[in-house]
C-alpha cells in the first residue's frame, strides 16, 4: 500500500470524526481555538491508537493473514465504508456543547471502532504501521479541528455528504487492495 493510498484511507476514516466535529461546532455559540484543538486532539489520538491496536491483534495471526490478507482487508474496508454510507442517510446526531473528558472519551471510542478494523486490515496486507497511524492521526486531527469551525459556519449541511464520500472511498480502497492482492492490478 503506497503513501497516497494511506492518505486516501486516512481522509476517509477521518470523515466520521469530521462529521462529529461539525456537530460539536454547531453546539457552541462562539467557537474558540480551544474547542477546535480539543476535538482535533481527541479524535486524532483515537484514530491513531485504534488502528495500532487492530494492527497488533491482526499481526498475531500472521501466517493466516498473509494467505487471506487481501480478502480480510477488502471485507473490513467494505463493511466500514458501507456502514458509513448507510449512517449518512440516518438521523442527525444530537450533541451538546460539552468538551470535557467525560463527553469526548465516549465520542472518540465510538468514532474510532472502524479505525480498529482498518488496523486489522493493515496487518493483513503488511502495512508499515507507524507512518500509517501517524498519518491517520494527523489528518484526523486537522480535519476534526477544521470541522468544529465548519460546523459553526455552515451547519450540518455537509455532514452527510462528507460521511458518504468517505464510505465510498473506503469501499473502493478495499476493492483495490483485493485486486492488488490477487495480482489483477
Amino acid at each position: 500500500m503506497g503513501f497516497w493510498d494511506l492518505v486516501v484511507i486516512a481522509v476517509s476514516l477521518s470523515m466520521d470524526a469530521f462529521a462529529v466535529s461539525i456537530c460539536k461546532g454547531l453546539s457552541v455559540r462562539r467557537v474558540t481555538l480551544k474547542h477546535a484543538l480539543t476535538c482535533g486532539v481527541w479524535f486524532g489520538a483515537g484514530q491513531a491508537l485504534f488502528p495500532l491496536a487492530g494492527y497488533f491483534l491482526g499481526s498475531r495471526f500472521g501466517q493466516l493473514m498473509s494467505t487471506i490478507g487481501p480478502w480480510v482487508a477488502f471485507v473490513l474496508l467494505a463493511i466500514i465504508g458501507g456502514n458509513m454510507v448507510r449512517e449518512s442517510f440516518g438521523e442527525e446526531e444530537e450533541l451538546d456543547d460539552d468538551f470535557s473528558v467525560k463527553a469526548m472519551l465516549p465520542l472518540t471510542v465510538a468514532d474510532s471502532i472502524d479505525a480498529f478494523a482498518a488496523g486489522v486490515g493493515f496487518a493483513a496486507v503488511n502495512v508499515n504501521i507507524v507512518p500509517a497511524v501517524s498519518l491517520i492521526g494527523i489528518i484526523t486531527c486537522v480535519l476534526s479541528a477544521a470541522g468544529v469551525k465548519v460546523g459553526a459556519l455552515f451547519g450540518s449541511k455537509y455532514r452527510a455528504p462528507a460521511e458518504r464520500a468517505g464510505g465510498v472511498v473506503l469501499v473502493l480502497m478495499g476493492l483495490k487492495t483485493l485486486l492488488s492482492g490477487l495480482g489483477i492490478l
